[in-house]
């Protein structure tokens, strides 16, 4: 059992490290500028270049030898010529025939002609280079890039900091986490409840009223939207007949209709599974056996049928639960629950990328989490279930 886990916790990291590829990717297609965001649409390109350099996002994604700065400006003359002086450093320059060089303290000045790669040695800036068309940094080695300054983080469990609230990013999730709980496990454990008992029951009463009945609303459940239940239940519940509060994390009273609204939107969907797992063991031969040594119904259906059909019930709730810790995105945008839903909206809005990798990596490795859990409670569940070390 210990080199299973052992095996299973150390498949995690190829795994967790291809989410994190997959993401810097995406990231990248999807594009935009962080520093416009933070630091609004009138930014300065020399403050916009700062932060690049600051963050890490002037550097190329994976390896290169160059990083990119936006740095050419449109001169008074027609032509073009540097936004800001380049601190120390060697610059890639093309097009510039003259680059002037000028001492931090000092009035001491020096020219560059015909030079497309320029030492700017400490103590000196780069002040002028007429007719430039674009600015690179040389990097000290190829690998000194986004993806490699992220890695070196994780090995020393840093998660950043996040560029909107100043705090560092771990903190941030942390904060997240308790409100995210305290919404998402009742909401599982209700539901789940509920979830089976309707679906024994009806399965129990297969083509009778209660059958039926619970099948036609279950099928109505699964047809409303669930923006439409979280309206219809404000509406309801927090504006007609206010019973509760519509916004806010101030006690657990703030979380009843939460719950009582993620309950019953997936409620339709998980009785209508449940009950066609009950069905399935219901008509095996021993179920017949049992009926015919005169054991009632009521310990047949939950003291072996319910027990028989544990594992696609386990398998159906393992698959809801990282949804759970990421997905109660809409409940707390519009009950105004700061969790990690509300973390990882404002995070996006904000171009906040450390905190969404970090989300994005707490979800791979809950669901990572989730499955190995899963997969160590079907041995328990079923004798006959063997894990392989």
């Amino acid at each position: 059992m210990r080199r299973y886990i052992l095996r299973r916790l150390l498949e995690m990291l190829p795994t967790t490290f291809g989410v994190l590829v997959l993401s810097f990717i995406l990231f990248y297609v999807v594009g935009g500028s962080p520093a416009q965001t933070v630091l609004g649409q009138h930014a300065t390109q020399q403050a916009i270049a700062a932060f690049d350099e600051a963050n890490g996002y002037d550097l190329p994604l994976f390896f290169g030898r160059w990083a990119t700065v936006d740095g050419v400006q449109r001169a008074s003359d027609g032509g073009t010529d540097l936004a800001f002086a380049l601190h120390a450093g060697t610059y890639a320059l093309p097009g510039a025939a003259v680059v002037e060089l000028r001492q931090v303290e000092g009035s001491a000045l020096r020219r560059e002609i015909g030079r497309t790669e320029v030492e700017v040695p400490e103590g000196w800036q780069a002040v002028s280079a007429k007719g430039v068309e674009a600015v690179r940094r040389k990097l000290r080695h190829p690998f000194e890039s986004q993806f490699v300054r992220y890695l070196r983080a994780l090995v020393r469990l840093d998660l950043g900091m996040s560029i909107e609230t100043k705090q560092p990013v771990a903190q941030v999730l942390a904060q997240g986490l308790l409100p995210t709980l305290s919404l998402s496990v009742p909401i599982l454990l209700f539901g789940a409840a509920s979830g089976v008992l309707l679906g024994l029951l009806c399965a129990a009463k297969q083509g009778g009223v209660w059958d039926r009945g619970v099948l036609g609303s279950s099928t109505l459940l699964m047809s409303i939207n669930y923006v439409v239940w979280i309206l219809l239940g404000q509406f309801l519940l927090g504006f007609r007949w206010p019973l509760f509060p519509l916004w806010g994390y101030e006690s657990a009273y703030y979380l009843v209709l939460p719950v009582i609204i993620g309950v019953i939107s997936s409620l339709g969907s998980d009785v209508r599974f449940y009950r066609a797992v009950m069905l399935d063991e219901i008509y095996k031969p021993y179920v017949r056996t049992a009926l015919a040594k005169g054991i009632s119904r009521r310990r047949i259906l939950f003291g072996h049928v319910l027990r028989n059909s544990l594992i696609p019930v386990v398998t159906y709730i393992s698959l809801s639960i990282p949804y759970l810790f990421t997905g109660s995105l809409l409940l707390e945008s519009f009950f105004g629950i700061p969790g990690l839903g509300s973390v990882s909206i404002n995070a996006i809005n904000s171009a906040d990328l450390s905190v969404v990798r970090a989300v994005v990596i707490f979800g791979a490795l809950i669901y990572q989490f989730v499955n190995l859990l899963t997969d160590l409670a079907y041995g328990w569940l079923d004798p006959r279930v063997r894990i392989a070390s």
